[in-house]
């Protein structure tokens, strides 16, 4: 791992922390939600279809939320 330090006021950050993440963080964050939806849901449920139906209404819950959210706070 890179230990760099930020300076706030440098005009390239966002794209160097875009380069240092990349996609594969997104792709951790999710891996690592949908093992602790997994771990969470009772037995009766703990299968391949619970899990996706969780982690499919978490999506579309906070997508809605950022949605709403953007047009309270004049985002878009």
């Amino acid at each position: 791992m890179m230990i760099e330090k930020l300076d706030p006021g440098d005009p390239e950050l966002p794209d160097r922390m875009r380069g240092f993440f990349g996609p594969e963080q997104v792709d951790t964050q999710i891996r690592g939600a949908i093992q602790t939806c997994w771990m969470m849901l009772p037995p009766n449920r703990k299968n391949v279809d619970g899990v996706e139906k969780e982690i499919r209404r978490i999506v579309d819950r906070a997508l809605r939320d950022l949605r709403e959210d953007s047009q309270s706070f004049s985002m878009e």
